[in-house]
C-alpha cells in the first residue's frame, strides 16, 4: 500500500470566515497525524472567496507548530508570484523551526486570475517563462553557501529543504524529470493529462542528487461517508464550488444539497459531465476502498495525496478516517 497524504485549501465555508477555516485546518492536520497520513500540504490561491491559504508559508507554520510528526508543506507555492530568495528564506525559516518536517512544492500557475496576478507581481513580463531558472535558483539557495557568495538565504542555506515540482499538464512532468525531482500531479482537477504526464515523468527521469529513481505523487478527491448516498450528498459542495468557479462566480464552499442536477441544468450540463472531477472517489467505506485500490493499481503512484472539500468539519474528519481505514484494510490484504 502506497503512503497517503492530505492536501488542504483551508476552505472558507459559506456563512463562516477565515479564522474558523484555520482552526479547522489545524484540527484536520492533527487528525491526519493521528491517522498516519504522511504529509499535510497547503496550497497557494489568491482572490478566492473559498480559500484561506493565500499566505501559504504562514499557514504552514501554524500547522507545523500545532503538530508533532507529520510532514507539512506547500502543495504548492506558485513560484512566478515570488522572488526565489523570498521563498528560500520563508521555507528556510520553517525548516529551522521544524527540522525534518517541511516540504516545498512549487508550480508555475498563478493560482489566480491574470488581474490578481498582476496585483501580486506588479508585472507579468517573463515571469512564467523563467520558471525553470527560478526553480534552479531556489534549490541553490538551500545548498551550503560558497565562499564569496554575494546573496545567501538566511536562514535557508545548507538546509536542503525538499523541493517538489507540481503540475497539471505535461510541462511540470518534463521539468521534474529533467531536474531529477519528485513530481506531484494535480489529477484531482486535471485528470485528462494524468496518464501522459505520468508516463513522460517516468520515462524521461534523470537520476540526481535528490532522487535515484522517479517519485510520483497523484492527487485524488475522496469524499467518504457511512453510505454511498451520504457521500454523494457531501460531494455536492465541491460540485457547486466547481460550477461557480467555472462560470466566473467563485464563492465560499457552499453547504451540500439533496439534488445537484438542477444546478447543472442551469448551465445546460449533465452532473456526470464535469471532467475535472472525473477521478473522484465518492461513497461509503466499501466504495472508497475499491475506488482507492483501483486508482493505485491503474496508475501506480508512489504516493497519493487525498483532498476533500466537505462543508461540515466533523464529516470531513470522518471522511479521512474512512480513507485511513480503507488504507489499512488494503495493506492487510496485500
Amino acid at each position: 500500500m502506497v503512503p497517503l497524504s492530505v492536501l488542504d485549501l483551508s476552505p472558507i465555508l459559506e456563512g463562516s470566515d477565515a479564522a474558523q477555516s484555520f482552526r479547522n485546518t489545524l484540527d484536520l492536520a492533527r487528525q491526519a497525524e493521528r491517522l498516519g497520513f504522511q504529509r499535510f500540504w497547503l496550497a497557494e490561491h489568491h482572490n478566492m472567496p473559498g480559500v484561506a491559504s493565500a499566505a501559504t508559508a504562514v499557514v504552514i507554520g501554524h500547522v507545523a507548530g500545532g503538530t508533532s510528526t507529520i510532514r507539512v508543506g506547500a502543495g504548492g507555492i506558485m513560484l512566478p508570484n515570488h522572488a526565489p530568495l523570498v521563498i528560500a528564506e520563508q521555507f528556510g525559516t520553517l525548516a529551522s523551526l521544524y527540522p525534518g518536517r517541511i516540504d516545498l512544492g512549487v508550480g508555475r500557475a498563478p493560482g489566480t486570475d491574470q488581474v490578481t496576478a498582476r496585483a501580486l507581481r506588479r508585472t507579468l513580463a517573463g515571469d512564467v517563462d523563467r520558471f525553470p531558472q527560478d526553480v534552479v535558483e531556489l534549490i541553490a539557495y538551500f545548498r551550503e553557501a560558497q565562499p564569496n557568495q554575494l546573496v545567501r538565504a538566511v536562514p535557508g542555506a545548507g538546509l536542503d529543504v525538499p523541493v517538489w515540482i507540481l503540475g497539471s499538464s505535461t510541462y511540470g512532468a518534463q521539468l521534474a524529470a529533467a531536474l531529477g525531482l519528485p513530481y506531484a500531479f494535480a489529477s484531482h482537477f486535471a485528470p485528462q493529462d494524468l496518464e501522459v504526464a505520468s508516463r513522460i515523468y517516468r520515462e524521461r527521469f534523470e537520476p540526481s542528487e535528490f532522487l535515484d529513481k522517479p517519485h510520483l505523487m497523484l492527487a485524488l478527491n475522496v469524499v467518504a461517508a457511512e453510505t454511498d448516498a451520504e457521500a454523494k450528498r457531501l460531494f455536492t459542495s465541491l460540485q457547486q464550488a466547481f460550477l461557480n468557479l467555472r462560470y466566473g462566480r467563485p464563492s465560499p464552499l457552499p453547504p451540500p444539497i439533496d439534488d445537484i442536477a438542477p444546478r447543472f441544468a442551469e448551465f445546460g450540463l449533465d452532473p456526470n459531465s464535469m471532467g475535472a472531477l472525473a477521478k473522484a472517489v465518492v461513497g461509503g467505506p466499501q466504495t472508497v476502498r475499491a475506488g482507492l485500490d483501483d486508482f493505485i493499481r491503474r496508475y501506480g503512484p508512489d504516493e497519493v495525496m487525498i483532498t476533500a472539500q466537505i462543508y461540515d468539519h466533523a464529516a470531513r474528519v470522518r471522511s479521512f478516517e474512512i480513507v485511513a481505514e480503507a488504507r489499512d484494510a488494503l495493506q492487510k490484504a496485500a
